[in-house]
């Protein structure tokens, strides 16, 4: 009983002690029951009151100063379940109450423990069990504001209310939401969650979205149970789908969805329904995704229609930071169309390979590979099951290159190159390859520059390289592509050349260079030509073998620049005009190699009543790799004239010192030659090239044209005189070409944008939408459906309804103009001409309108034409593309609906259903 008394009289003395010193204050340890938290001086006044009111108290830090030292119990102690301080504040009002052991805090209120912190608008903590409790509190008009927020580490959660236990690290949380779960665009909202350590939660009755509006999602997944386990995964029981708190048929026994924030996982991947008029009913785009490793991944998909057509894809990429990526495509179809047994019945097989790779420029300096490669069968883009890609269904050519390209340094360096290249016409279906290519070029050599290396003067520019070209080429099509047929025709051809030149100064003012070119060529094929007079045909064998030529030539060309100013008087709007003209003269020489020729005799096919035997000339290298060298004499003086025109004038603005520049006329280019060698129409026609700037940067027209000065005869063919004494013209307009094009949108007209408003914005929405800062090629808009990319949201309610009374509709146009004119042969013919227009309007926040069509002036029609409707529906985003049927090919009339939820993880969620283009098999 002394024991007990003493015990009081010590904890007595211990309660009394804080009310004659302010000290700060300190959380009791749960396991020490005779420990008493000291109090604020401000607390006798919670003696008679039951707690304290304070208008305004700073944040305090809790420190415990054990006074138990000293006094002995057989009671074994426990050790310490608080590892740091306990720091607290609020704006109100803090209240201590001893007889419940608990601190109130409320308005803005906010405590942290370790790594630990909740904010809330109302937080009690209870220092005997060591938990916490936050809720929020209604404000005046009466709305729950100041939710709390908890943060834990790198986990956010922003609940209704919580309670935390400091011991067990376990949390009990109502009305708990997750945004971005696990680093990904997903929001979770659970009507309770039991927090069991740091990496599992569990969660009932929960709402899954990708709406960034929890409290009035557009729609979500409703799972009634969920094992949450922050950045790795989310396991849900039974889960259906609402839309707009609307109950849907949609739903699932269980839902798994992985939410790894670097690294992807395998999967499958779900195909989509479908429906073709040719093919029946399918399933698309379905099959299963490896993620083999953090460098390099696989997807193999396919299709399959009822009527047995199917396709197969194989698709990878790749990526080693530092040193390379690429990516790596096959594809393979079997299309059927109609029926087996029906009369047409038709099938096809197609293929096409695509890879891409490229090298980091640091990762070997001395040596790069890249590819590029797009090769298969010449109808593939026309026939695929799914491949809906306008662009490439235009594109008549395709090409590939493979290259590896090392350079070895050194006093003298030396390029190797080692490729491989491919072209292809989809319409005639033949195909070219290179297969290797091999180039050798050493660098130039300066052998008269002496030991100082200066290079004056004609003697000391002279300067030589060396360059080899080794080809192995094969021509072939379609039907022979990568068959023995292909390599038996296969051509290879070897070129040495040695480039000589010089360069110096004539006068001062006229630049002068010399040069000369040495090249022998080696073959491994030449045709051996004779006359049968028993057939009355002529013979070509050809003679497997080594042999070559040796070719020469020469030239000397001059140049100079020549400026023109005039100058206005100071108070003119015009200030100066500048005329640059740059001529040049340049002639070059090619004797005949007539060595390289042989003769035959044969029967004149001319005289049919009493052939006469003429000789006939040919080279054996005719119709070779590099063909035959040529056997007349070239001689020729070529003459060009480039001009530009500029002027500097007063700026409007009053505040800019220096005049702006404009180009009046922009490379106005005039070119001609005269043939020595020539026995008559030595003159070549005059070709006439260049722009003239309507609207700066805005507006260019390019034009060219060619001018012939002989004249022609009743047979259209041009003879040795000159049409001004022919009866016509200096010149005969033999062919032009004129195209423009055109950009403008609704900021043109806009003052604000004009002056700068936003502006910083707006180049930023440009440039993410691919365009430019003048809007010269239109301003970019994402037709997928992401229209709200880059824009600023509006800050509150009130903005965004002034905004919505504000809006104003934008809009981009896009004009194109091109004619083309022949008269070579008095056709008169206006060769080409067409009009292209294409453009997007945005007519609501989230409402974008677009599409191109053109129409053919020579051949009236309209052209390939497409129109695209894209609708952002916040969470979701729907699209709807059109090729109508008045494009000069109907065959490729087609739509495609697609909508589906925003976001990667939740993508499989869609609705997609298309019309292919008819097939034409």
């Amino acid at each position: 009983m002394q024991t007990k008394t003493a015990h009081f009289l010590i904890v007595l003395s211990l309660c009394l002690l804080p009310l004659l010193t302010a000290s700060a204050q300190e959380l009791p340890s749960k396991n020490d029951a005779r420990r008493v938290p000291a109090r604020d001086t401000t607390l006798i006044q919670s003696a008679t009151e039951g707690f304290a009111r304070l208008d305004s108290i700073t944040p305090t830090v809790v420190a415990i100063e054990d006074t138990t030292k000293t006094i002995q119990d057989s009671i074994k102690q426990k050790p310490e379940t608080l590892t740091d301080k306990v720091v607290y504040k609020a704006t109100d009002y803090q209240r201590i109450s001893q007889r419940k052991k608990k601190i109130y805090l409320y308005n803005e209120a906010e405590i942290v423990y370790e790594d630990m912190k909740i904010n809330a608008g109302e937080i009690i903590l209870d220092y005997e069990t060591n938990t916490v409790f936050a809720r929020g509190i209604k404000d005046s008009a009466g709305n729950y504001s100041q939710i709390p927020f908890f943060v834990q580490g790198p986990n956010q959660v922003k609940p209704d209310s919580i309670k935390f236990n400091f011991d067990t690290q376990r949390a009990l949380i109502y009305g708990s939401r997750v945004e971005k779960a696990g680093g990904q665009q997903i929001n979770l909202k659970a009507e309770r969650s039991k927090r069991v350590n740091d990496s599992v939660i569990f969660m009932s009755n929960v709402k899954i979205s990708t709406s960034e509006d929890l409290d009035n999602p557009e729609y979500y997944f409703l799972a009634r149970k969920v094992k949450f386990v922050p950045g790795k995964k989310l396991v849900a029981g039974l889960t259906n789908m609402y839309i707009a708190d609307v109950p849907t048929p949609i739903g699932l026994p269980f839902a798994f969805f992985p939410m790894e924030k670097e690294t992807s996982v395998s999967g499958f991947i779900l195909p989509g329904p479908g429906e073709s008029r040719e093919r029946g009913y399918s399933l698309t785009n379905g099959g299963y995704y490896f993620a083999l490793s953090e460098y390099f991944n696989l997807a193999l998909t396919g299709d399959y229609y009822t009527n047995g057509s199917y396709a197969f894809r194989a698709d990878t990429d790749y990526k080693v930071r530092y040193k390379y990526n690429g990516r790596f495509s096959f594809s393979s179809e079997r299309i059927l169309f109609s029926e087996r047994g029906l009369p047409d019945f038709s099938e096809t097989n197609t293929y096409n390979i695509r890879w891409n790779h490229s090298q980091d420029t640091k990762s070997s300096p001395n040596s790069r590979f890249s590819a590029s490669v797009n090769l298969g069968s010449s109808n593939f883009y026309r026939q695929s099951l799914n491949q809906a890609n306008t662009g490439n269904f235009l594109n008549n050519n395709f090409s590939s290159s493979v290259s590896y390209s090392r350079t070895f340094p050194g006093t003298v360096p030396v390029n190797l190159t080692v490729a491989a290249t491919h072209s292809q016409n989809s319409r005639t279906e033949e195909i070219t390859m290179s297969l290797p290519t091999t180039q050798l070029n050493v660098d130039r050599i300066y052998p008269f520059a002496g030991k100082s290396g200066s290079k004056k003067g004609l003697i000391k520019n002279v300067n030589l390289s060396y360059a080899l070209r080794a080809d192995n080429r094969f021509r072939t099509n379609d039907d022979e592509f990568f068959t023995a047929a292909m390599f038996e025709g296969a051509e290879t051809g070897i070129r040495h050349s040695i480039p000589i030149a010089t360069n110096f100064k004539l006068f001062n003012y006229i630049s002068a260079s010399v040069s000369g070119s040495l090249e022998e060529s080696w073959v491994f094929k030449t045709i051996d030509q004779r006359f049968d007079e028993e057939t009355n045909a002529v013979v070509r064998d050809t003679v497997n073998g080594f042999d070559a030529y040796r070719t020469y030539r020469g030239g000397l060309s001059l140049g100079t620049t020549v400026y023109g100013t005039f100058n206005f008087k100071e108070t003119s709007k015009i200030q100066t005009i500048r005329h640059v003209v740059r001529p040049s003269l340049s002639w070059s020489y090619t004797p005949a190699f007539d060595q390289f020729y042989e003769t035959y005799t044969r029967p004149d096919p001319n005289d049919v009543t009493d052939p006469q035997n003429v000789e006939v000339e040919y080279s054996r290298f005719d119709g070779g790799f590099f063909g035959a060298p040529s056997n007349r004499v070239s001689n020729s003086l070529s003459f060009s004239l480039a001009n530009t025109l500029e002027a500097k004038v007063r700026s409007k603005d009053s505040t800019d010192t220096e005049p702006k520049k404009i180009k009046l006329i922009n490379n106005l280019n005039i070119r001609t030659s005269y043939n020595f060698a020539a026995d008559d129409l030595k003159l070549s026609p005059i070709s006439v090239n260049g722009s003239v700037p309507i609207l700066q940067e805005k507006l260019d027209v390019n034009f060219s044209a060619n001018l012939d000065l002989y004249a022609l005869n009743s047979a259209n063919q041009r003879i040795n005189t000159l049409n001004i004494n022919n009866g016509g013209s200096l010149f005969r307009l033999t062919s032009g070409q004129a195209s423009f094009g055109y950009s403008f949108s609704s900021r043109d007209f806009d003052k604000d944008a004009k002056a700068g408003v936003n502006k910083d914005r707006t180049e930023n929405e440009t440039f993410a939408g691919g365009g430019r800062p003048d809007d010269l090629l239109g301003k970019g808009v994402d037709i997928t459906g992401n229209t709200n990319a880059g824009n600023r949201e509006p800050e509150d309610e009130e903005e965004k309804e002034i905004e919505f009374y504000r809006f104003k509709i934008p809009w981009n146009l896009r004009f194109g103009y091109q004619v083309g004119y022949a008269n070579n042969a008095r056709q008169n013919d206006v060769s080409s001409h067409s009009i292209v227009i294409s453009g997007d309007v945005k007519l609501g926040n989230r409402w974008t309108v677009g599409g191109s069509t053109g129409y053919d002036l020579a051949n009236p029609g309209i052209t390939f034409t497409s129109l695209n409707f894209a609708r952002d529906l916040e969470s979701w985003n729907m699209r709807f593309s059109w090729v109508p049927p008045v494009n000069s090919d109907p065959s490729r009339t087609s739509w495609n609906f697609f909508i589906g939820i925003t976001g990667n993880l939740l993508s499989d969620i869609k609705y997609d259903k298309r019309r292919t283009p008819d097939q034409q098999l």
